[in-house]
């Protein structure tokens, strides 16, 4: 029987110190008041040998701080329930092959930043033809139609567009996440899907640098990617979830 996993505890100057770094806002106006404030914050927190490396304004009558502290809290990672990882993503030649093969047609797929957020690095990092840190956008393989609306697009339209284009596979980019609104812009978009009856027709896809796949099954999607996906890790998953749907693998 496999033995107990190490604790895991914070590392800072050497191994299980605890030590970590901290930044926040105080609704303080920035002087002697408001460093005594940044300490006892921080030590209310349970950090100890609390160090303030940072206290400047942040306006008028606010301050921002960067701290420092020592941490007793571990963690047992035996505990932690994580989400599988996905297996190896195949490359643009390989996707464009495998979809021949088991589906034997062109997949369209379409894709926004949607809602009021207006930052479309995303959504453009996976789906245009330049692709991102050296890996081609679905805009370049040969088995995909990809249209890309850019951002700013609300779940209304993005839904309108995905059934008159016949996509199989609808993306959603979300970057804002003040006060939660990409959970709530990303909820409207699954309960649209579901109301014009696709959902058992699309992939519901969503990613974002504060996404991830737990949060994204948790709202409804078939997958989420967070920070460092690759196009051809979107386009691996649309592939063989569409061929495990229609059973066609051999």
């Amino acid at each position: 029987m496999a033995g107990r996993s190490t604790p895991l505890k914070a590392y800072g100057d050497t191994r299980d110190d605890g030590r970590v770094q901290l930044s926040f806002t105080l609704p303080v106006k920035t002087g002697p008041k408001a460093l005594a404030a940044g300490k006892l914050y921080a030590r209310s927190l349970g950090l100890d040998d609390v160090r303030v490396a940072v206290a400047k304004p942040a306006g008028e009558e606010f301050t921002f701080y960067v701290v420092y502290g020592r941490a007793s809290v571990e963690v047992d990672p035996d505990s932690i329930d994580a989400a599988e990882e996905r297996p190896e993503s195949m490359s643009r030649d390989e996707v464009d092959a495998y979809i021949r093969e088991h589906l034997g047609r062109k997949v369209a797929v379409v894709g926004a930043c949607v809602g009021s957020d207006a930052h479309s690095v995303g959504i453009d990092a996976i789906m245009n033809m330049k692709g991102f840190h050296g890996d081609y956008g679905l805009e370049r393989y040969e088995v995909f139609d990809a249209l890309n609306l850019g951002a700013q697009v609300e779940p209304e339209e993005l839904v309108r567009r995905a059934e008159s284009a016949g996509a199989e596979a609808i993306l959603a980019s979300q970057v804002v996440t003040q006060k939660d609104i990409h959970v709530r812009q990303l909820t409207r978009l699954v309960e649209l899907v579901e109301a014009e009856g696709l959902r058992e027709k699309v992939l519901l896809i969503t990613g974002g640098p504060y996404i991830d796949d737990a949060l994204a099954q948790e709202l409804g999607y078939d997958a989420g990617f967070g920070r460092g996906t690759l196009p051809r890790d979107v386009a691996t998953f649309i592939a063989r979830r569409l061929v495990e749907r229609e059973g066609k693998e051999a």
